[in-house]
């Protein structure tokens, strides 16, 4: 092999890397809080993904989590929690809230209405 074969052979597994580290790394992870009326809140911005994409809620309390839209990309318009039932529109620029109450323990997937932004719901027993 000669040098610009193992540079592009070097290049090409530093660059797998960084995709499987995309991809599969550790995943910003934030708590909701309980506020006064004893809701666990929580805001998320929707641009490109869910920022955070990981929230951690504890199971029979009440959720409130207030996704707001920062983009107007037509993959972003929805948000479904499958395991729940729940579908919400997310007009553009907007706070929307979505509530309810996690009767079950474990981990759910929510997506957009394409399912091509993901997200982690990890409910906690209590």
């Amino acid at each position: 092999m000669d040098t610009s074969e193992i540079m592009v052979l070097v290049g090409g597994v530093i660059l797998i890397g960084l995709i499987l580290w995309h991809f599969f790394g550790e995943r910003e992870k934030a708590a909701a809080a309980v506020g006064a009326a004893g809701v666990q809140e929580i805001k998320v911005t929707v641009k490109g993904g869910y920022s955070p994409d990981v929230i951690v809620v504890k199971q029979g309390t009440p959720v409130r989590l207030d996704f707001y839209r920062d983009e107007a990309a037509s993959c972003s318009e929805q948000v479904v929690f499958g395991d729940f039932g729940i579908a919400r529109d997310l007009p553009a620029y907007k706070t929307t809230p979505v509530e309810f109450t996690p009767d079950k323990a474990g981990e759910f997937t929510f997506t957009c209405g394409m399912n091509m932004l993901r997200g982690k719901l990890i409910v906690q027993r209590s």
